[in-house]
C-alpha cells in the first residue's frame, strides 16, 4: 500500500492518543489479517509492504533485517544545497525510547544521497539562512544501506543538510516559515521504491509509490 504522511503503520505507546493505524485499515479493506513487513514513520509518506500470512512476514523481516537483495530509495527536499552526491558513514545511537538494553548502543550506519535540483525560496531576511536573502533548499534522492531507526533524517542533519518539515531533527522556526509559504505543513521525505526478491518464487519485486500531488508545490520554486 501507498501510506499517506500522518499515518502510523500500528499502534504503539509512543502515540497512546492516535486511533488511525494502517495495518487495522488495510485489514478492514481485505477483510482478513494482515501483517508489516517494515515500517515508515508517521511522518513519512510511500511504500508499506505487508505480508497475508505470519509465515512469509518473517521470511520479508529477515530480508529486511539481512539487507540482501532489498533496496529502498527515497525522495526528500532539504535545507541547503548539498554536494552533487555523496556517502554517509555515520553511526548512530539507538534513540532512548528504543533500547533493548541499558547500555546505549552504537550501531554502523550508511545512506547514500544524491541531488535532483537546487532551489531557492523566497523566505523574508530574518528567516532565511545566516547571510543569504533566501533560504536554500534541494530535492534530494536518498538510499538507506543500513535499516537504523530514523536513519536518513538523522543521517540529513549530520551533514547539515535536515529534512524539512522535521520536527525532531530539523529546525522549528524553519519548518513553520516554509509551511506558511507553501501552504503545506508535513514531514518532506516519501518512500519511492522498494525492490526485493519475492520471499517464496525468488522473482525480483519492484514496487513504486508516485510522489504525492503537493510534491508539485515546489516546483514553483525550482
Amino acid at each position: 500500500m501507498t501510506k499517506p504522511p500522518g499515518l502510523l503503520v500500528h499502534r504503539t505507546g509512543l502515540d497512546a492518543g492516535e486511533t488511525r493505524f494502517a495495518l487495522q485499515m488495510l485489514r478492514d479493506q481485505l477483510g482478513r489479517p494482515v501483517w508489516p513487513a517494515h515500517r515508515l514513520d508517521k511522518g513519512t509518506s510511500g511504500v508499506l509492504l505487508f505480508a497475508l500470512n505470519a509465515d512469509t512476514a518473517r521470511l520479508l523481516g529477515q530480508a529486511f533485517e539481512s539487507g540482501d537483495g532489498l533496496q529502498k530509495t527515497y525522495r526528500a527536499v532539504v535545507r541547503g544545497w548539498p554536494a552533487d552526491e555523496g556517502l554517509i558513514d555515520h553511526p548512530l545511537k539507538r534513540m532512548p525510547d528504543d533500547m533493548r538494553t541499558e547500555r546505549l548502543e552504537v550501531q554502523p550506519a550508511q545512506s547514500r544521497f544524491a541531488t535532483l535540483r537546487r532551489f531557492e525560496l523566497p523566505m523574508p531576511h530574518s528567516q532565511a539562512q545566516q547571510g543569504f536573502a533566501s533560504t536554500r533548499c534541494a530535492e534530494v534522492a536518498l538510499q538507506p544501506l543500513t535499516g537504523r531507526r530514523h536513519q536518513l533524517r538523522r543521517h540529513m542533519k549530520h551533514i547539515a543538510h535536515p529534512i524539512l518539515g522535521d520536527a525532531t531533527h530539523g529546525k522549528g522556526p524553519l519548518n513553520r516559515a516554509v509551511a506558511d509559504l507553501i501552504g503545506y505543513q508535513r514531514l518532506w521525505l516519501h518512500a519511492n521504491t522498494l525492490t526485493l526478491p519475492h520471499p517464496v518464487s525468488a522473482e525480483v519485486l519492484r514496487l513504486v509509490s508516485p510522489l504525492p500531488t503537493e510534491w508539485s508545490l515546489w516546483d514553483t520554486f525550482a
